[in-house]
């Protein structure tokens, strides 16, 4: 299992996903192409003489001169397989010498870009470029065509890496530092949109740190450039002729650029090719929890620290795995791990890619806030594998509005809830109630109050009652409980807003509140 975080939403490297899909196919180089302001005439004196008339857009003419020769075409060969033998299937022409009943077996080019990073020729692109591929061909820039074969794949990042066949020494670049990009900087792409080889286009750097969904490690640098088919795969570079990242994908309601890509940094790139040319794999580090992001209202309900300013940062551990590295170094679901060898964690993703980048056996220090108290936690990471009828309790008029059963072995397996969880299952929920509001659904198996595990509906309904006087007291106004819930074999946290309640006595015994 590997250590993950919650996904907004999915990228499909072919197809587009409605009115927000990623176009991310992009079976070749990413090109992006952006056009400069250009300064206007107005038609007030005093506006006129604020334009600097005699500015002049940058030119890329030596830049791409320089760095043309160590970008190349790829070309990926794969076998499709011949259509079923239906009334709807597609007719597939006869090969010759082929028996009639027979369909032939047809062979799809798939086109793609890359760059040398070195002399004996090995070209950086991305996976989806040459994924399922039967064979493989790199076009350099002055045509010639030479073999290449595959010397490793990240499925998890998207990068691979090839070797061209050949005892020439190549023309090749370097990878830049992707960590001093800033937004608003030029940056020049090339590639082999549509299969237009050596195409390069120009743009600016429009964000950093973007999560597209594509993968736990997402990580992009945005640029206002429009990327196209073909594009995937090859170099963005900056003025100096470094490449600092690898167009990858594009956000498009249509299949086609609307002038927002992506391309992965050149830092990620040096740390997966480095593992890619020694041992033709990547490992990573493993710590084994999923964790989510922290939200305003579970900062109140887990007591943790009010941050100065803007949203709260961290990652809330949701579930540990048996006999994890997490495990052993006793953390907990509801510690919010904060900073990892004081880098600081902001989200669950950032939790994500510094475990990852992190070597197996290494030891790792996580600060961590548990019951709004901070500590350090040690951490040996390992290494990342690659990949009876229902009795209700009776519902209260108050409380948040859950009624609560017994996990039975029926009702296990009903849930499909792995075998050993404890917990209660949500037999209703009250319409309008707070639980409803937090999204609770009957089915839903509550495993745990705040930072505190239940084993049993009793325990549960006992710990939810206290833990909603305990935050009708708390002194500031603000009331949330946490409650660790099971949904579909995925765990995490649901805040419940108790500010609305009344915190006198209990119900009943059986009243989950």
């Amino acid at each position: 299992m590997t250590d993950s975080v919650k996904i907004p939403f999915a990228v499909n490297r072919l197809r587009k996903l409605g009115a927000r899909s990623l176009m991310a196919g992009l079976l070749a180089a990413s090109a992006l192409v952006a056009i400069a302001p250009i300064p206007f005439q107005s038609a007030h004196a005093a506006a006129v003489d604020t334009v600097q008339t005699g500015a002049r857009l940058p030119d890329f003419t030596d830049l791409v001169a320089k760095v043309r020769p160590a970008v190349v075409s790829i070309t990926s060969k794969m076998m499709v397989e011949p259509a079923a033998d239906t009334e709807d299937a597609p007719q597939v022409p006869f090969g010759r010498g082929q028996k009639p009943g027979h369909s032939a077996h047809s062979t799809m080019e798939a086109r793609g870009s890359g760059f040398i990073i070195d002399a004996d020729g090995t070209v950086v692109t991305n996976n989806h470029v040459i994924h399922n591929a039967k064979s493989i061909s790199v076009t350099l820039s002055d045509g010639t065509e030479l073999p290449a074969k595959l010397i490793g794949t990240d499925p998890r990042t998207d990068i691979a890496v090839l070797k061209i066949a050949t005892t020439r020494k190549l023309p090749f670049i370097s990878l830049g530092d992707s960590a001093a990009v800033k937004p608003g900087e030029w940056v020049v792409a090339m590639g082999n949109p549509f299969g237009l080889g050596g195409t390069v286009t120009a743009g600016i750097v429009s964000a950093l740190g973007r999560d597209i969904g594509s993968g736990p490690y997402d990580d992009y640098i945005q640029i206002d450039a429009p990327i196209n088919q073909g594009n995937s795969g090859g170099p963005l570079f900056t003025q100096d002729g470094h490449v600092i990242g690898i167009n990858t994908a594009i956000l498009s309601p249509t299949g086609g650029s609307i002038g927002i890509g992506f391309a992965i940094p050149a830092d990620m790139v040096r740390q997966v090719v480095a593992q890619l040319q020694e041992t033709g794999h990547v490992t990573r580090g493993y710590l084994g929890v999923e964790s989510q992001a922290v939200s305003p209202a579970m900062v109140q309900a887990l007591h943790l620290p009010k941050p100065a300013a803007g949203e709260p940062g961290g990652a809330l551990v949701a579930t540990v795995e048996p006999a994890s590295p997490a495990a052993k170094a006793g953390l907990q679901p509801g510690d919010v791990i904060v900073a990892v060898n004081n880098t600081p964690i902001k989200q669950p993703r950032d939790l994500a890619v510094a475990v990852a980048a992190s070597k197996p056996d290494s030891d790792d220090t996580l600060s961590v806030v548990r019951d709004g108290t901070a500590r350090d936690v040690t951490v040996k990471l390992a290494a990342m594998k690659s990949d009876e009828p229902v009795g209700e309790h009776a519902t209260a008029k108050g409380g948040i509005g859950l009624a609560l059963a017994p996990l039975t072995p029926e009702m296990r397996d009903q849930l499909d809830v792995p075998d050993g969880t404890k917990g209660a299952v949500v037999a209703a929920v009250r319409p309008g109630s707070a639980a409803e509001q937090a999204g609770l659904q009957a089915g839903d198996v509550i495993v745990g109050v705040g930072a505190k595990s239940v084993s049993t509906a009793d325990e549960a309904a006992g710990a939810i009652r206290a833990a909603t006087r305990a935050s009708g007291n708390n002194a500031d106004g603000e009331q949330a409980v946490a409650l660790r819930v099971m949904r579909a074999g995925r765990t995490g946290y649901v805040a419940v807003d108790t500010s609305a309640l009344g915190h006198g006595s209990a119900n009943s015994d059986n009243d989950a509140g």
